[in-house]
């Protein structure tokens, strides 16, 4: 296989730390497909989360899988450099094309320029020239259309008033929403309705009198005996069981007790009355129809009204068949079809089954269909204006990754800026979650923090790169505050952090405080373990005391004098007071500039494996695996060096006040030389005692 540099002169340059393709012309992005996949900075990235235009990305995307790969981003260059004339105008990211710009002897070229003067027609304006702010509204296009191919149609695509008053009607059930921002119908609803509208006039014609026994008054009367249902058959039980053992007549009967509880006024005691038996229980088996519970009496009288009772009491057979009687309408109900119509009435349903309007709407669907052609490529000349201004853009940030190495502009994946600490950082990066384990091969110090806006109701996570200051504030759960690119603020927490260096600086000093925070904590656990042991002796005198085991304590036997240890005690302390002596009799030797040589060879000696191992990570930051936490696969290496990654954080700067306190100057200045005097002393200890080791083995420096 052939290189593809051999079937096209590409140009290279250059782009952090890396040799990446340049693309500097239009025939540049019409060759792109003949690109190496190995020279191409990207793989692929995220179709949506990124500081581009949306739209754009959807159309790159062009398998619509959330994904932009090179696959996609050469079809859309091969397509953009067919129907524009000179693909060298894509380097100006102009927002508008001239009808001139359109390659018209290209068929979807001329189709898009055709589409581009329709839409300019439909908008009422003259121009030979058409922007993004004229095809940015959908809605404003197809205002005024009859017909826009959608599968939609509006009263407005209706021939006269009646049609027009059918598709509202028929909207008013179901609709969905057309280009043109109006409610109209599709297919499936036309058909469906005018389905309704026969099933339900059908089911209508079977309501015949047998299935009404109470005339108008059936859907009421069965209402009535529903409400009351319940009820009526828990009294028909209770008098059964009077009827079978009359020893049961007070459990079912009105329980006396419940109601003497009630305090106060029993009008607002309905609910608890109501629990009540319906009647007085009796063996015969009679409903009382005038002497029922009083919160029951209102819902009975309903039922005698409504059902045409006569009888002062009902027997359980009588009961039976009223509700009996009801059958055939029941039956008639569950039955019912095309209850989505059923509010217009039937009157309204059959005059339009008379009118049969239904193969007209068809006709007019039809028509609207056939628009479809000429409203997509109406879409696409969206696509052609949003790719024409922003497709070298996303080269330079895909193919390239240009727009990041330059100071004057931010790349696609830079999120927003995040302050933390003193310091602002503006490569944040949108992520899914924290993923140290990954992060921590790119050498950055990286912290990863969850966003939240409760204004905006949005929420995300970032990781954060910083390359520059000290670390020594930072920690898990330190809030800061981050800023989007539209300057919207959040409150950032920090989730996780991906220790690195972030200077030479820094490096030098880390082995030094290091030491001086394991001498701090080993003075804070000597103290409270000393502490904890003076607590125990006072609390263990204390008990001796209480519990009279004084006399025991006192009588207890003493361990003995033991001389080993006195003497090995005493050699340990006359060999350290020799080596003291010796110590200071070899500095009491040393001129000053062996004193700043010496204590200069000790700082190198501690500081610099620290400073070259630094040294090596900061010169190998790489973007790569922080870019891939957000769904990005890249394809080489994107170097952060020491001097551009100064430019990505910036530190806080303080001007030099004249009037500061001279007191706290005093104090801090105090503060500062002891300080420095103990480094000096610990250094020039190290120092010595490296001299001693050296001396018995004949190394030592002809300076000394």
């Amino acid at each position: 296989m052939k290189k593809t540099t051999e079937t096209y002169p590409w140009q290279f340059t250059s782009v952090g730390g890396a040799v990446r393709v340049n693309i500097q012309s239009g025939e540049d992005i019409r060759h792109l497909g003949e690109l190496d996949r190995k020279l191409w900075t990207v793989l692929s990235c995220p179709a949506e989360g990124l500081e581009f235009d949306g739209k754009t990305l959807r159309y790159i995307d062009s398998d619509a899988d959330g994904q932009v790969r090179v696959d996609d981003v050469i079809k859309t260059a091969q397509w953009l450099t067919r129907v524009v004339k000179n693909p060298d105008n894509l380097l100006l990211e102009q927002d508008s094309m001239s009808f001139d710009q359109f390659n018209a002897e290209d068929p979807d070229g001329a189709r898009l320029l055709g589409s581009a003067r329709q839409i300019l027609s439909n908008l009422k304006l003259e121009k030979d020239s058409i922007g993004l702010e004229d095809t940015a509204d959908n809605v404003k296009i197809f205002a005024d259309t009859q017909f826009n191919g959608d599968g939609i149609i509006t009263p407005a695509s209706a021939p006269d008033k009646e049609t027009a008053g059918l598709i509202e009607t028929i909207a008013g059930i179901a609709s969905e929403m057309d280009r043109s921002g109006v409610p109209g119908v599709t297919t499936e609803q036309v058909e469906n309705f005018f389905a309704a509208c026969a099933d339900y006039a059908q089911w209508q014609a079977e309501g015949t009198a047998e299935v009404f026994p109470f005339g108008d008054k059936t859907p009421d009367a069965l209402a009535a005996v529903n409400a009351v249902k319940e009820k009526v058959e828990d009294f028909f039980m209770r008098c059964k069981l009077i009827g079978f053992d009359a020893a049961t007549a007070p459990a079912v009967d009105v329980n006396v007790e419940r109601i003497a509880a009630i305090e106060g006024s029993l009008v607002g005691a309905g609910e608890e009355i109501g629990l009540q038996p319906l009647a007085k229980p009796n063996p015969e088996g009679l409903l009382p129809l005038k002497a029922v519970n009083p919160a029951w009496k209102e819902a009975i009288g309903a039922l005698v009204a409504l059902a045409g009772i006569k009888e002062e009491s009902l027997k359980e057979e009588d009961w039976n068949a009223l509700v009996g009687e009801f059958g055939p309408y029941t039956a008639w109900m569950d039955a019912k079809k095309g209850a989505a119509v059923e509010g217009l009435g039937l009157d309204a349903v059959k005059a339009i089954l008379k009118e049969d309007k239904k193969a007209l709407l068809l006709e007019l669907l039809e028509k609207d269909k056939a628009e479809e052609a000429n409203a997509l490529s109406i879409e696409e000349v969206d696509k052609l204006l949003r790719l024409n201004k922003n497709f070298y853009r996303f080269l330079n940030n895909y193919a390239v990754l240009k727009d990041f190495y330059d100071p004057e502009l931010k790349a696609i994946f830079q999120a927003g800026r995040l302050y933390i600490d003193q310091r602002s950082t503006d490569l944040c990066v949108k992520v899914a979650g924290p993923a140290p384990e990954i992060s921590s091969l790119s050498g950055m110090y990286i912290l990863y923090c969850h966003c939240v806006s409760e204004k905006l109701g949005k929420s995300f996570n970032i990781a954060a790169v910083l390359t520059a200051g000290d670390v020594d504030g930072l920690r898990e759960g330190k809030n800061a505050v981050f800023y989007d690119r539209d300057g919207n603020d959040y409150t950032a927490k920090v989730t996780s952090i991906v220790e690195n260096p972030l200077s030479l600086r820094q490096a030098f000093w880390a082995p030094y405080k290091k030491a001086a925070r394991w001498v701090s904590d080993k003075i804070d656990r000597s103290a409270a373990a000393k502490d904890e042991q003076s607590m125990g002796n006072l609390t263990a005198a204390a008990d001796k005391a209480t519990d009279g085991n004084g006399a025991e304590a006192a009588g207890a036997v003493k361990p003995g004098f033991d001389v080993g240890k006195i003497a090995v005690i005493t050699i340990a302390v006359t060999a350290v007071a020799g080596l003291l002596v010796g110590i200071f009799a070899f500095l009491k030797s040393l001129s000053w500039w062996q004193w700043l040589i010496l204590i200069a060879a000790v700082m190198l000696i501690i500081s610099l494996p620290s400073v070259f191992i630094a040294w090596r990570k900061l010169r190998r930051r790489d973007l790569g695996p922080v870019l891939n936490a957000n769904g990005w696969a890249m394809n080489a290496a994107s170097l952060v060096s020491i001097k551009f990654g100064k430019t990505l954080t910036s530190l806080a700067q303080y001007p030099k006040l004249a009037d500061v306190d001279p007191e706290a100057r005093k104090k801090t200045a105090r503060r500062r030389f002891w300080c420095w005097l103990c480094v000096v002393l610990i250094l020039a200890c190290l120092g010595l005692w490296l001299c001693n080791i050296l001396l018995p083995l004949g190394l030592r420096s002809p300076l000394f």
